[in-house]
Protein backbone atom coordinates (compact mmCIF):
# COMPACT_ATOMS: atom_id res chain seq x y z
CA UNK A 1 0.00 0.00 0.00
CA UNK A 2 1.17 3.27 -0.94
CA UNK A 3 0.97 6.65 1.73
CA UNK A 4 -2.03 7.52 0.58
CA UNK A 5 -3.81 3.86 0.93
CA UNK A 6 -3.12 2.71 -2.57
CA UNK A 7 -2.64 -1.33 -2.63
CA UNK A 8 0.36 -2.10 -4.56
CA UNK A 9 1.08 -6.08 -5.81
CA UNK A 10 4.27 -7.94 -5.93
CA UNK A 11 4.53 -7.22 -10.00
CA UNK A 12 3.86 -3.17 -9.11
CA UNK A 13 0.88 -2.96 -10.39
CA UNK A 14 -2.03 -1.32 -8.66
CA UNK A 15 -5.15 -2.15 -7.44
CA UNK A 16 -7.96 0.09 -5.66
CA UNK A 17 -7.25 1.28 -2.60
CA UNK A 18 -9.16 0.09 0.43
CA UNK A 19 -12.47 1.50 1.19
CA UNK A 20 -14.19 1.37 5.15
CA UNK A 21 -17.64 0.89 4.56
CA UNK A 22 -20.89 1.39 6.73
CA UNK A 23 -20.54 -2.04 8.34
CA UNK A 24 -16.88 -1.59 8.66
CA UNK A 25 -16.84 1.79 10.18
CA UNK A 26 -19.70 0.16 12.90
CA UNK A 27 -17.07 -2.81 14.02
CA UNK A 28 -14.26 -0.60 14.30
CA UNK A 29 -16.34 2.33 16.66
CA UNK A 30 -17.31 -0.78 18.52
CA UNK A 31 -14.15 -1.80 19.09
CA UNK A 32 -13.11 2.11 19.52
CA UNK A 33 -16.17 1.95 22.14
CA UNK A 34 -14.92 -1.10 24.54
CA UNK A 35 -11.49 0.39 26.02
CA UNK A 36 -13.18 3.49 26.69
CA UNK A 37 -16.26 1.90 28.49
CA UNK A 38 -14.28 -0.41 30.72
CA UNK A 39 -12.17 2.79 31.79
CA UNK A 40 -15.03 3.81 33.44
CA UNK A 41 -17.17 1.13 33.72
CA UNK A 42 -15.49 -0.02 37.53
CA UNK A 43 -15.70 3.30 39.23
CA UNK A 44 -19.87 2.21 40.32
CA UNK A 45 -18.56 -1.27 41.14
CA UNK A 46 -15.65 -0.28 43.07
CA UNK A 47 -17.45 -0.22 46.45
CA UNK A 48 -19.04 -3.76 45.50
CA UNK A 49 -15.57 -4.90 44.59
CA UNK A 50 -13.79 -4.08 47.62
CA UNK A 51 -16.44 -6.09 49.51
CA UNK A 52 -16.60 -9.04 48.03
CA UNK A 53 -13.02 -9.49 47.62
CA UNK A 54 -12.10 -8.04 50.80
CA UNK A 55 -9.85 -5.43 48.87
CA UNK A 56 -8.24 -2.00 50.23
CA UNK A 57 -8.57 1.23 48.94
CA UNK A 58 -5.34 1.09 47.48
CA UNK A 59 -5.66 -1.94 46.17
CA UNK A 60 -9.24 -0.98 44.40
CA UNK A 61 -7.06 2.09 43.13
CA UNK A 62 -4.67 0.07 41.14
CA UNK A 63 -8.03 -2.14 39.77
CA UNK A 64 -8.33 1.39 37.97
CA UNK A 65 -4.62 2.65 37.52
CA UNK A 66 -3.47 -0.43 36.40
CA UNK A 67 -5.69 -0.54 33.42
CA UNK A 68 -5.57 2.88 32.66
CA UNK A 69 -1.36 3.11 33.04
CA UNK A 70 -0.60 -0.18 30.82
CA UNK A 71 -3.41 1.14 28.16
CA UNK A 72 -1.14 4.68 28.07
CA UNK A 73 1.98 3.34 28.01
CA UNK A 74 1.40 1.04 25.29
CA UNK A 75 -1.11 2.91 22.76
CA UNK A 76 1.98 4.56 20.44
CA UNK A 77 3.75 1.20 20.23
CA UNK A 78 0.61 -0.41 19.91
CA UNK A 79 -0.01 1.67 16.97
CA UNK A 80 3.33 1.65 15.54
CA UNK A 81 2.94 -2.50 15.37
CA UNK A 82 -0.56 -1.72 13.21
CA UNK A 83 1.23 0.51 11.19
CA UNK A 84 4.22 -2.22 10.40
CA UNK A 85 2.41 -5.71 10.24
CA UNK A 86 -1.15 -4.94 8.93
CA UNK A 87 -3.58 -2.50 11.65
CA UNK A 88 -6.72 -4.98 10.55
CA UNK A 89 -4.88 -7.75 12.00
CA UNK A 90 -3.35 -5.88 15.19
CA UNK A 91 -7.64 -5.02 15.56
CA UNK A 92 -8.41 -8.68 15.51
CA UNK A 93 -5.86 -9.92 17.90
CA UNK A 94 -6.21 -6.53 20.37
CA UNK A 95 -10.10 -7.30 20.28
CA UNK A 96 -10.08 -11.42 21.04
CA UNK A 97 -7.33 -10.42 23.48
CA UNK A 98 -9.44 -8.00 25.20
CA UNK A 99 -12.31 -10.57 25.35
CA UNK A 100 -9.80 -13.10 26.89
CA UNK A 101 -8.90 -10.51 29.70
CA UNK A 102 -12.42 -9.17 30.00
CA UNK A 103 -12.96 -13.19 31.27
CA UNK A 104 -10.14 -13.14 33.43
CA UNK A 105 -11.16 -10.05 35.10
CA UNK A 106 -15.00 -11.59 35.59
CA UNK A 107 -13.90 -14.88 36.80
CA UNK A 108 -11.12 -13.13 39.02
CA UNK A 109 -11.57 -15.12 42.43
CA UNK A 110 -8.80 -12.37 44.55
CA UNK A 111 -8.07 -8.57 44.34
CA UNK A 112 -4.50 -9.41 42.60
CA UNK A 113 -5.53 -11.27 40.42
CA UNK A 114 -8.20 -8.68 39.13
CA UNK A 115 -5.16 -5.89 39.18
CA UNK A 116 -3.18 -8.64 36.99
CA UNK A 117 -6.12 -9.02 34.51
CA UNK A 118 -7.13 -5.35 34.46
CA UNK A 119 -3.21 -4.64 33.42
CA UNK A 120 -3.78 -7.50 30.67
CA UNK A 121 -6.95 -5.86 29.40
CA UNK A 122 -5.34 -2.49 29.59
CA UNK A 123 -2.46 -3.50 27.02
CA UNK A 124 -4.97 -5.61 24.93
CA UNK A 125 -6.92 -2.18 24.58
CA UNK A 126 -3.50 -0.78 23.52
CA UNK A 127 -3.01 -3.06 20.87
CA UNK A 128 -6.79 -2.63 19.05
CA UNK A 129 -7.67 0.84 19.99
CA UNK A 130 -5.04 2.72 17.91
CA UNK A 131 -6.00 0.64 14.93
CA UNK A 132 -9.59 2.30 14.63
CA UNK A 133 -8.27 6.15 13.64
CA UNK A 134 -5.08 4.51 11.88
CA UNK A 135 -7.74 3.19 9.63
CA UNK A 136 -10.42 5.45 9.33
CA UNK A 137 -7.31 7.77 8.34
CA UNK A 138 -6.05 5.24 5.65
CA UNK A 139 -9.69 3.54 4.16
CA UNK A 140 -11.48 6.92 3.86
CA UNK A 141 -11.22 10.60 2.41
CA UNK A 142 -13.32 13.95 2.08
CA UNK A 143 -16.34 14.07 4.12
CA UNK A 144 -16.56 10.72 4.32
CA UNK A 145 -13.41 10.89 6.68
CA UNK A 146 -15.10 13.76 8.33
CA UNK A 147 -17.73 12.04 9.10
CA UNK A 148 -16.38 8.69 10.13
CA UNK A 149 -14.10 11.63 12.49
CA UNK A 150 -17.09 12.86 14.08
CA UNK A 151 -18.58 9.71 14.71
CA UNK A 152 -15.46 8.82 16.04
CA UNK A 153 -15.82 11.57 18.86
CA UNK A 154 -19.27 11.08 19.43
CA UNK A 155 -18.76 7.58 20.50
CA UNK A 156 -15.32 8.44 22.92
CA UNK A 157 -17.79 10.83 24.37
CA UNK A 158 -20.86 8.79 24.60
CA UNK A 159 -18.89 5.70 25.68
CA UNK A 160 -17.04 7.40 28.84
CA UNK A 161 -20.29 8.42 29.82
CA UNK A 162 -22.73 5.47 29.58
CA UNK A 163 -19.74 3.20 30.93
CA UNK A 164 -20.31 4.70 34.60
CA UNK A 165 -24.51 4.53 33.67
CA UNK A 166 -23.89 0.63 32.24
CA UNK A 167 -21.37 -0.31 35.26
CA UNK A 168 -24.12 1.33 37.96
CA UNK A 169 -27.31 -1.17 35.75
CA UNK A 170 -25.22 -4.25 35.95
CA UNK A 171 -24.02 -4.46 39.31
CA UNK A 172 -27.57 -3.53 40.93
CA UNK A 173 -29.06 -6.36 38.42
CA UNK A 174 -27.26 -8.92 39.56
CA UNK A 175 -27.56 -11.08 36.77
CA UNK A 176 -27.30 -14.75 37.44
CA UNK A 177 -25.46 -13.62 40.64
CA UNK A 178 -22.69 -12.37 39.37
CA UNK A 179 -22.75 -8.94 40.56
CA UNK A 180 -20.00 -6.80 40.08
CA UNK A 181 -18.38 -9.65 37.82
CA UNK A 182 -20.96 -8.85 35.06
CA UNK A 183 -19.32 -5.24 33.94
CA UNK A 184 -16.27 -7.12 33.25
CA UNK A 185 -18.02 -10.55 31.73
CA UNK A 186 -20.98 -8.22 29.22
CA UNK A 187 -17.13 -7.37 27.08
CA UNK A 188 -17.23 -11.46 25.69
CA UNK A 189 -20.56 -11.98 23.58
CA UNK A 190 -19.88 -7.94 22.74
CA UNK A 191 -16.60 -8.85 21.60
CA UNK A 192 -17.33 -12.27 20.09
CA UNK A 193 -19.65 -10.31 17.41
CA UNK A 194 -17.32 -7.84 16.84
CA UNK A 195 -14.42 -10.26 15.89
CA UNK A 196 -17.15 -12.05 13.36
CA UNK A 197 -18.00 -8.22 12.27
CA UNK A 198 -14.25 -7.18 11.64
CA UNK A 199 -13.11 -10.56 10.08
CA UNK A 200 -16.29 -9.45 7.24
CA UNK A 201 -15.73 -6.09 6.80
CA UNK A 202 -13.00 -4.38 8.26
CA UNK A 203 -9.82 -3.58 5.47
CA UNK A 204 -6.49 -4.74 5.82
CA UNK A 205 -4.29 -1.23 5.51
CA UNK A 206 -0.77 -1.07 6.28
CA UNK A 207 2.34 1.44 5.62
CA UNK A 208 4.23 0.41 2.17
CA UNK A 209 7.32 1.33 4.01
CA UNK A 210 7.07 -0.51 7.10
CA UNK A 211 9.23 1.35 10.28
CA UNK A 212 11.06 -0.75 12.45
CA UNK A 213 10.25 -0.90 16.22
CA UNK A 214 12.09 1.63 18.47
CA UNK A 215 13.24 -0.58 21.38
CA UNK A 216 15.25 2.52 23.31
CA UNK A 217 12.38 4.93 22.80
CA UNK A 218 9.49 2.96 23.89
CA UNK A 219 11.54 2.34 26.90
CA UNK A 220 11.74 5.20 27.45
CA UNK A 221 8.25 6.33 26.91
CA UNK A 222 7.18 3.66 29.27
CA UNK A 223 9.40 4.69 32.42
CA UNK A 224 8.45 8.56 31.47
CA UNK A 225 4.42 7.63 31.69
CA UNK A 226 5.28 5.10 34.48
CA UNK A 227 7.45 7.44 36.49
CA UNK A 228 4.61 10.02 36.18
CA UNK A 229 1.45 8.21 36.60
CA UNK A 230 1.98 5.14 38.44
CA UNK A 231 2.42 7.77 41.92
CA UNK A 232 0.36 10.24 40.95
CA UNK A 233 -3.05 7.47 41.39
CA UNK A 234 -1.72 5.27 43.77
CA UNK A 235 0.46 8.21 46.12
CA UNK A 236 -3.03 9.53 48.06
CA UNK A 237 -4.00 5.78 48.87
CA UNK A 238 -0.91 4.32 50.14
CA UNK A 239 0.24 7.70 51.96
CA UNK A 240 2.57 8.83 49.89
CA UNK A 241 5.63 6.67 50.63
CA UNK A 242 9.23 7.49 49.45
CA UNK A 243 9.22 5.96 46.09
CA UNK A 244 6.09 8.15 45.14
CA UNK A 245 7.99 10.88 45.15
CA UNK A 246 11.30 9.50 43.76
CA UNK A 247 9.35 8.44 40.80
CA UNK A 248 8.09 11.67 40.09
CA UNK A 249 11.91 13.09 40.24
CA UNK A 250 12.39 10.57 37.90
CA UNK A 251 9.84 11.84 35.26
CA UNK A 252 11.54 14.85 34.04
CA UNK A 253 14.87 12.65 33.36
CA UNK A 254 13.07 10.28 31.50
CA UNK A 255 11.18 12.45 29.67
CA UNK A 256 13.86 14.69 28.59
CA UNK A 257 16.30 11.04 27.53
CA UNK A 258 13.14 10.57 25.28
CA UNK A 259 13.05 13.44 23.61
CA UNK A 260 16.33 13.63 23.14
CA UNK A 261 17.17 9.90 21.66
CA UNK A 262 13.77 10.41 19.35
CA UNK A 263 15.35 13.82 18.35
CA UNK A 264 18.56 12.44 17.32
CA UNK A 265 17.14 9.52 15.41
CA UNK A 266 14.55 11.83 13.61
CA UNK A 267 17.86 14.23 12.59
CA UNK A 268 19.59 10.78 11.48
CA UNK A 269 17.18 9.49 9.55
CA UNK A 270 16.30 6.60 11.54
CA UNK A 271 12.48 5.70 12.75
CA UNK A 272 11.88 6.82 16.47
CA UNK A 273 8.67 5.68 17.78
CA UNK A 274 7.37 9.19 17.96
CA UNK A 275 9.14 11.31 15.79
CA UNK A 276 9.28 15.34 16.51
CA UNK A 277 8.94 16.54 13.61
CA UNK A 278 4.93 15.50 13.69
CA UNK A 279 4.80 17.94 16.23
CA UNK A 280 6.05 20.87 13.63
CA UNK A 281 1.98 20.17 12.10
CA UNK A 282 0.65 23.16 14.02
CA UNK A 283 -2.85 21.14 13.79
CA UNK A 284 -1.60 18.20 15.30
CA UNK A 285 0.32 20.40 18.33
CA UNK A 286 -1.95 23.07 19.44
CA UNK A 287 -4.83 20.13 19.42
CA UNK A 288 -3.37 17.95 22.01
CA UNK A 289 -2.41 20.64 23.95
CA UNK A 290 -6.20 21.37 24.37
CA UNK A 291 -7.00 17.61 24.80
CA UNK A 292 -5.29 17.28 28.48
CA UNK A 293 -6.82 19.96 30.30
CA UNK A 294 -10.62 18.82 28.78
CA UNK A 295 -9.66 15.05 29.84
CA UNK A 296 -8.50 15.87 32.92
CA UNK A 297 -11.70 17.66 33.83
CA UNK A 298 -14.27 14.98 31.93
CA UNK A 299 -12.27 11.91 33.84
CA UNK A 300 -12.16 13.59 37.32
CA UNK A 301 -15.97 14.79 37.13
CA UNK A 302 -16.42 11.20 36.41
CA UNK A 303 -14.71 9.83 39.02
CA UNK A 304 -15.89 12.31 41.69
CA UNK A 305 -19.72 12.33 40.84
CA UNK A 306 -20.07 8.73 41.59
CA UNK A 307 -18.19 8.83 44.79
CA UNK A 308 -20.45 12.08 45.52
CA UNK A 309 -23.41 10.53 44.98
CA UNK A 310 -22.88 7.29 46.27
CA UNK A 311 -20.95 7.79 49.46
CA UNK A 312 -22.35 11.45 50.18
CA UNK A 313 -25.90 12.02 48.83
CA UNK A 314 -26.59 7.79 49.67
CA UNK A 315 -27.82 7.04 45.91
CA UNK A 316 -27.48 3.24 45.01
CA UNK A 317 -25.25 2.56 41.86
CA UNK A 318 -28.14 2.62 39.75
CA UNK A 319 -29.53 5.99 40.81
CA UNK A 320 -26.48 7.45 40.42
CA UNK A 321 -25.27 6.28 36.77
CA UNK A 322 -28.90 7.09 35.59
CA UNK A 323 -27.87 10.55 37.04
CA UNK A 324 -25.50 11.28 33.98
CA UNK A 325 -27.57 10.01 31.39
CA UNK A 326 -28.82 13.85 30.32
CA UNK A 327 -25.10 14.06 29.61
CA UNK A 328 -25.13 11.08 27.49
CA UNK A 329 -28.12 11.57 25.86
CA UNK A 330 -27.51 15.49 24.86
CA UNK A 331 -23.47 14.69 23.91
CA UNK A 332 -24.65 12.35 21.58
CA UNK A 333 -27.55 14.50 19.79
CA UNK A 334 -25.34 17.23 19.51
CA UNK A 335 -22.29 15.59 18.18
CA UNK A 336 -24.12 14.32 15.67
CA UNK A 337 -24.92 17.92 14.64
CA UNK A 338 -20.90 18.63 14.56
CA UNK A 339 -19.56 18.07 11.11
CA UNK A 340 -22.27 20.69 9.58
CA UNK A 341 -21.36 23.02 12.45
CA UNK A 342 -17.90 22.77 11.92
CA UNK A 343 -18.27 23.05 8.04
CA UNK A 344 -19.95 26.44 8.57
CA UNK A 345 -18.22 27.73 11.10
CA UNK A 346 -15.29 26.26 11.38
CA UNK A 347 -13.20 25.26 14.68
CA UNK A 348 -14.74 28.53 16.52
CA UNK A 349 -17.55 25.57 17.30
CA UNK A 350 -14.99 24.31 19.76
CA UNK A 351 -15.05 28.10 21.37
CA UNK A 352 -18.52 28.01 21.67
CA UNK A 353 -18.31 24.50 22.97
CA UNK A 354 -16.30 25.60 26.12
CA UNK A 355 -18.38 28.71 26.69
CA UNK A 356 -21.28 26.49 26.95
CA UNK A 357 -19.51 23.50 29.15
CA UNK A 358 -18.44 26.20 31.66
CA UNK A 359 -22.61 27.57 31.72
CA UNK A 360 -23.12 23.34 32.60
CA UNK A 361 -20.69 23.19 34.90
CA UNK A 362 -21.41 26.47 37.19
CA UNK A 363 -25.06 24.91 37.12
CA UNK A 364 -23.80 21.84 38.29
CA UNK A 365 -22.01 23.44 41.35
CA UNK A 366 -25.07 25.72 42.00
CA UNK A 367 -27.53 22.55 42.11
CA UNK A 368 -24.52 20.81 44.83
CA UNK A 369 -24.66 23.69 46.79
CA UNK A 370 -28.37 24.71 47.45
CA UNK A 371 -29.90 20.58 47.15
CA UNK A 372 -27.25 18.81 48.61
CA UNK A 373 -27.20 15.74 50.00
CA UNK A 374 -30.94 15.52 47.33
CA UNK A 375 -29.09 15.29 44.30
CA UNK A 376 -30.35 13.02 41.70
CA UNK A 377 -31.66 13.23 38.01
CA UNK A 378 -34.02 16.60 38.80
CA UNK A 379 -31.35 18.21 40.58
CA UNK A 380 -28.30 17.68 37.88
CA UNK A 381 -30.28 17.76 34.70
CA UNK A 382 -29.92 21.08 33.80
CA UNK A 383 -26.02 21.38 34.30
CA UNK A 384 -25.58 17.74 32.96
CA UNK A 385 -27.25 18.67 29.80
CA UNK A 386 -25.86 21.96 28.69
CA UNK A 387 -22.44 20.56 29.73
CA UNK A 388 -22.90 17.20 27.52
CA UNK A 389 -24.06 19.81 24.50
CA UNK A 390 -20.93 21.89 25.19
CA UNK A 391 -18.36 18.59 24.99
CA UNK A 392 -19.87 17.25 22.25
CA UNK A 393 -18.98 20.80 20.44
CA UNK A 394 -15.63 20.01 21.26
CA UNK A 395 -14.18 16.59 21.80
CA UNK A 396 -14.98 15.00 18.38
CA UNK A 397 -13.87 18.22 16.52
CA UNK A 398 -10.86 18.56 18.70
CA UNK A 399 -10.03 14.67 17.33
CA UNK A 400 -10.55 16.03 13.79
CA UNK A 401 -8.17 18.49 14.14
CA UNK A 402 -5.15 16.57 15.77
CA UNK A 403 -5.38 13.97 12.94
CA UNK A 404 -6.36 16.38 10.00
CA UNK A 405 -2.27 16.58 8.48
CA UNK A 406 -1.15 13.64 9.94
CA UNK A 407 -0.32 11.68 6.41
CA UNK A 408 -1.49 8.32 5.88
CA UNK A 409 1.63 6.62 6.05
CA UNK A 410 1.59 7.70 10.11
CA UNK A 411 -1.92 7.21 10.74
CA UNK A 412 -0.94 4.64 13.58
CA UNK A 413 1.54 6.43 14.89
CA UNK A 414 -0.54 9.66 14.75
CA UNK A 415 -3.30 8.10 16.87
CA UNK A 416 -1.11 6.62 19.16
CA UNK A 417 0.37 9.54 20.20
CA UNK A 418 -3.52 11.44 20.78
CA UNK A 419 -4.98 8.89 22.11
CA UNK A 420 -1.79 8.51 24.52
CA UNK A 421 -1.74 12.12 25.46
CA UNK A 422 -5.84 11.35 25.83
CA UNK A 423 -5.49 8.46 28.33
CA UNK A 424 -2.74 10.23 30.21
CA UNK A 425 -4.79 12.84 30.90
CA UNK A 426 -7.89 10.59 31.69
CA UNK A 427 -5.53 8.93 34.32
CA UNK A 428 -4.44 12.40 35.76
CA UNK A 429 -8.08 13.59 36.01
CA UNK A 430 -8.44 10.55 38.47
CA UNK A 431 -5.48 11.05 40.33
CA UNK A 432 -5.34 15.08 41.04
CA UNK A 433 -9.43 15.80 40.74
CA UNK A 434 -10.09 12.78 42.82
CA UNK A 435 -7.18 13.21 45.13
CA UNK A 436 -8.31 16.49 45.98
CA UNK A 437 -11.68 15.76 46.25
CA UNK A 438 -11.35 13.03 48.85
CA UNK A 439 -8.19 15.03 50.45
CA UNK A 440 -10.72 18.01 51.22
CA UNK A 441 -14.05 15.51 52.40
CA UNK A 442 -12.54 14.98 56.12
CA UNK A 443 -12.09 19.08 57.08
CA UNK A 444 -14.83 20.38 54.69
CA UNK A 445 -17.48 17.93 53.97
CA UNK A 446 -18.81 16.17 50.83
CA UNK A 447 -21.02 19.24 49.25
CA UNK A 448 -18.03 21.45 50.07
CA UNK A 449 -15.47 19.22 48.70
CA UNK A 450 -17.95 18.39 45.50
CA UNK A 451 -18.25 22.38 45.03
CA UNK A 452 -14.65 23.23 44.92
CA UNK A 453 -13.81 20.41 42.73
CA UNK A 454 -16.37 21.76 40.50
CA UNK A 455 -14.73 25.20 40.60
CA UNK A 456 -11.21 23.80 39.99
CA UNK A 457 -12.92 22.40 36.85
CA UNK A 458 -14.09 24.91 35.87
CA UNK A 459 -10.86 26.29 35.22
CA UNK A 460 -9.82 24.51 33.24
CA UNK A 461 -12.90 24.19 31.07
CA UNK A 462 -11.96 28.30 30.75
CA UNK A 463 -8.15 27.17 29.88
CA UNK A 464 -9.42 25.20 26.96
CA UNK A 465 -11.83 27.77 25.97
CA UNK A 466 -8.96 29.97 25.65
CA UNK A 467 -6.75 27.45 24.31
CA UNK A 468 -9.11 26.99 21.68
CA UNK A 469 -8.71 30.85 20.21
CA UNK A 470 -5.65 29.59 18.72
CA UNK A 471 -6.62 26.70 16.83
CA UNK A 472 -6.44 27.12 12.93
CA UNK A 473 -9.74 28.53 11.39
CA UNK A 474 -10.57 25.51 8.93
CA UNK A 475 -9.68 21.71 9.13
CA UNK A 476 -8.10 20.38 6.13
Amino acid sequence: MTDTGTLTTPTGSRVAPPVLGGLGLFTVLLGAALPLIDFFIVNVALPTIGRDLNAGEAVLELVVAGYGVAYAVLLVLGGRLGDLFGRRQFFLGGMAAFGLTSLACGLAPSAWTLVAARVAQGAASAAMLPQVLATIQSATSGPRRAKAMGLYGATAGLSMVAGQILGGVLVAADIAGTGWRSVFLVNVPVVIVGLVLAARAVPETRSQHPEPVDTLGTVLLAVSLLALLAPLTEGRAAGWPLWTWLSLALFPLAAAAFYLVERRKDRSGRTPLVPPSLFELTSLRRGLVMIVPFSIGFSGFMFVIAVALQRGAGLGPVPAGLALAPMAVVFLAVSLCGPRLVARHGTRVVTVGGIVQAVGVTLLALAAWRSWPDLGVRELLPGAAVAGAGQALQLPVIFRIILSEVPPARAGVGSGVMITTQQSALALGVATLGSLFLALVPSHGMRDALVTTLLVQLAGVALTTALSLRLPRTIS
